[in-house]
């Protein structure tokens, strides 16, 4: 009888791709409608790498299920609201640079996914790109030839895959943050001054001060660096500069990846989550990477130093506790947790400033000999920046570039032009 004749297995879709092995261990019980249609939602059409949509809902669900979120409250909203415009009126007698902050805003964790998707964007799409690029190129030519239109399913497939770990760590990074520029990045809107009241909460946890002094302390902070990104707008471009091209670099290895589907048990639906978590996609560090590398670090230290020195001064008479809370600030910014670990095991990019305490040194050192005029100017031009040999000999920088580091306006204005016009010629060439 026609029933009894053996059932035809279905040919392996994903034969000579890393995922060949997890499809034939599925056998009998796989369901290839039932798989499309799951994963339907993976594979929508979107811009760029990885669909950032469908990272943004990974985010939420993924802090949703890591506990509470409270919306913050009227009072929080106003606590914030008192402590960043106190921080400003400090801020005003420790610095030249003029305020970057427009208003001020409290922040729930999952606000803080909202509004800082756009700049992750921004900041992983040229990693991302490469990575996923890198997983049809990493196929043998007569894998190629096998798949045949499954490569760019595969490709897909990567995207979205990554796109789920990018919602993971960052979902991660939202219980940690305190403001909008925590990790030393402005991620959120321009000129806003966010803060997160339940994460400062916790960070405020076992500390003999009181949370209002730790609120105060992440406003001057949060304060600080929206002046210096507002002063120095050529910072920002040149940190996504510093990205893109240790995105371009960026490199994975197809035989790990390989291995690690091969160890995915597929009656396990969690199975799949786990490897994501434990870094599916870690992409290695390549020689040609390390210089974009070692260029992001220093712009990191920098402004980190920069900010650490400025809050120092605008705290130095009026807040006591502000000295073991720019200690605890610094043992957190140089010690990674767990969830920047994780984003770090993503992206193959740390976000911590290695040199901090040489760079606060430099700044306080170039304060000392020539004022703080001469310590902000140095974010007038790119050209004046320090650089790692500099943080090697902080009082030999301020010898040399004391009054000598002035430049005109023209100079500056000519400078910027260029810089832009390189960022949009940059742009160009990559959309052709």
């Amino acid at each position: 009888m026609a029933g009894d004749e053996p059932r035809e297995e279905p040919e392996n879709p994903f034969k000579g791709t890393p995922m060949e092995h997890l499809f034939g261990q599925m056998g009998g019980q796989f369901d290839l409608s039932a798989l499309l249609s799951q994963m339907q939602s993976m594979f929508e059409p979107h811009e760029g790498a990885v669909n950032y949509r469908l990272a943004t809902d990974i985010a939420r669900q993924t802090l949703a299920a890591s506990g509470p979120d409270p919306s913050p409250t009227t009072t929080k909203r106003g606590a914030i609201d008192d402590a960043v415009r106190l921080a400003e009126m400090w801020l005003d007698r420790a610095t030249e640079l003029p305020s970057g902050v427009t208003s001020s805003a409290a922040w729930s964790r999952a606000e803080w996914i909202e509004q800082t998707m756009p700049q992750w964007q921004v900041l992983v799409e040229p990693i991302a790109a490469n990575v996923v690029a890198s997983m049809g190129e990493a196929l043998p030519a007569e894998a190629k030839a096998l798949a045949g239109p499954f490569v760019a399913m595969i490709s897909q497939a990567g995207g979205a895959m990554f796109g789920q770990q990018i919602g993971q760590g960052i979902a991660g990074l939202a219980t940690e943050v305190l403001s909008s520029t925590d990790v030393g990045l402005p991620l959120g809107p321009q000129g806003i001054a966010a803060i997160l009241p339940h994460n400062v909460s916790t960070f405020a946890e076992g500390f003999e001060h009181g949370e209002a002094d730790v609120l105060l302390y992440v406003a001057l902070r949060e304060c600080a660096y929206q002046r210096l990104y507002v002063h120095a707008p050529w910072l920002r471009s040149a940190i996504v500069t510093a990205i893109e091209e240790f995105g371009r670099g960026s490199r994975i290895d197809a035989s790990a990846i390989e291995e690690k589907m091969r160890s995915i048990d597929p009656t396990r639906p969690e199975a799949i989550q786990e490897a994501l978590e434990g870094g599916l996609f870690e992409p290695d560090v390549t020689p040609e990477q390390q210089h974009a590398k070692n260029r992001l670090e220093l712009l990191l230290a920098l402004a980190e130093g920069w900010v650490d020195e400025v809050v120092g001064q605008a705290t130095a008479e009026t807040m006591p506790a502000a000295v073991a809370l720019a200690e605890a600030m610094r043992r957190r910014r140089v010690t990674a947790g767990p969830a920047e670990q994780t984003f770090a095991a993503l992206v193959g990019l740390e976000l911590r400033p290695r040199r901090l305490r040489d760079a606060a040194n430099l700044f306080s050192a170039l304060r000392d000999r020539e004022g703080t005029e001469a310590r902000d100017r140095v974010w007038s031009h790119p050209d004046l920046l320090p650089t790692s040999e500099d943080l090697d000999d902080p009082l030999g920088y301020s010898e040399r570039h004391g009054e000598t580091g002035q430049i005109t306006d023209d100079e500056f204005d000519a400078a910027l032009g260029k810089l832009l016009a390189d960022e949009a010629s940059r742009g160009d060439d990559e959309q052709k």
